[in-house]
């Protein structure tokens, strides 16, 4: 199977890659004909052969002809091997340098762009694109200089969203306290995930809480930027957790990156998000996770909704799920960090002098300006500074 040339390594979004590779894999050989090329061909031959009839002294004359002309050549070839034989190889070699392919990418073993087969591995992996996607670092380049002009147009940034103790919250029902059990008969339906807040993932044996504001939270965001997911949680989880917060795929689409997905362990790094640097704002409760990305971090305040997250993270005291409590909708974490991200998007777009592809957004945010930095707290002896 050949790929062609007006593959998506000539396109700025992660989600053309998947859909142009689902297409390749589901298409038949190209080599293979269609009806009306059979057709075309038979009315060739016809024509051939009316030809032939005709013509047959024409056609015995211009066989001998080609015979003379081959031996010409060969008599060509062999003075040039004796004169010029350096030259004419170097020629050859730069005509072959300039069809060779550059190799943009790979899926599995097989160039998306050429179809040849790669020997040896190089290059990034895209997995959460699509499976045994890889592209070379200046492919990554082209596209992150292709996108970012797109976005800018469109007046967008790029956003990285964590998802437990930043959006939501999930515990193991093994986890659950006693306190915990009047949860499990106030679920909402899986049926209509988009009108609901807490879900009992019965295969996953799991419940999970959204945080107040999170819809309404990526309603607004989505405005000004392209946002992803990314978190320490398998691909199970994450693709899970993607269908409760965005069950039209109309936020995130294919761009949810999982612990499966990262280079690094226990790390989390901007290498597989295809966003200029200067243009991406992380939220994200553990400052830890972004150790080379700290000036792209604003540091959220966690969402502790289970008590085993509580217990979690050293707190001695009761959890909101036991008071049965609450974050405010509206003046909680995630309104106010949405009032942020405005203002930085504003200060961006509108204030800076800059020409606009040379702008940064890490000039804004700094390390700490912007930085939401609080911890939960139920009551005095459940403070943590």
């Amino acid at each position: 199977m050949s790929l062609v040339s007006d593959s998506p390594v000539n396109s700025s979004s992660s989600d053309d890659f998947a859909a142009f590779l689902d297409d390749a894999l589901d298409s038949g050989d190209s080599s293979q004909s269609s009806p009306d090329d059979d057709e075309d061909n038979d009315k060739d031959k016809d024509n051939h052969n009316d030809l032939e009839a005709q013509l047959p002294n024409d056609l015995d004359t211009q066989r001998i002809k080609r015979r003379k002309v081959a031996e010409e050549l060969e008599n060509i070839e062999e003075l040039q091997a004796s004169t010029s034989h350096s030259s004419l190889e170097q020629t050859l070699e730069a005509s072959k340098k300039k069809d060779e392919c550059t190799h943009p990418g790979s899926f599995g073993e097989m160039c998306i762009l050429c179809g040849q087969r790669l020997q040896a591995e190089s290059g990034v992996t895209f997995g959460y694109i699509h499976k045994g996607l890889r592209l070379q670092n200046d492919e990554i380049v082209r596209l992150r200089n292709t996108d970012m002009k797109n976005l800018l147009r469109h007046k967008k940034l790029y956003l990285v969203l964590d998802l437990d103790h930043t959006l939501l919250n999930s515990t193991e029902l093994r986890d659950m306290t006693s306190e915990e059990e009047y949860l499990k008969s106030q679920t909402d339906s899986p049926q209509d995930v988009s009108k609901g807040n807490l879900f009992m993932l019965t295969l996953m044996r799991m419940m999970t809480k959204l945080r107040p504001f999170a819809r309404t939270f990526l309603k607004e965001a989505s405005e000004m930027f392209e946002m992803y997911i990314y978190t320490m949680g398998d691909r199970a989880y994450a693709l899970e957790m993607a269908e409760l917060l965005d069950p039209q795929r109309e936020y995130f689409s294919s761009r949810v990156i999982s612990r499966d997905d990262g280079t690094q362990k226990h790390q989390k790094g901007l290498d597989i998000v295809l966003g200029q640097e200067s243009a991406v704002l992380i939220l994200d409760d553990t400052e830890h996770a972004w150790t080379k990305h700290k000036e792209n971090l604003i540091l959220m305040e966690r969402y502790l909704f289970f008590a085993s997250s509580c217990r979690q993270f050293g707190f001695n005291c009761k959890s909101l799920s036991e008071l049965k409590s609450d974050e405010s909708d509206t003046d909680g974490a995630l309104a106010t960090v949405l009032e942020v991200l405005k203002q930085i998007h504003k200060i961006f777009f509108d204030e800076l002098k800059d020409n606009l592809v040379d702008r940064d957004v890490r000039q804004i945010s700094g390390e700490d300006p912007f930085s939401v930095k609080h911890y939960i707290r139920q009551s005095d002896d459940c403070y943590k500074p």
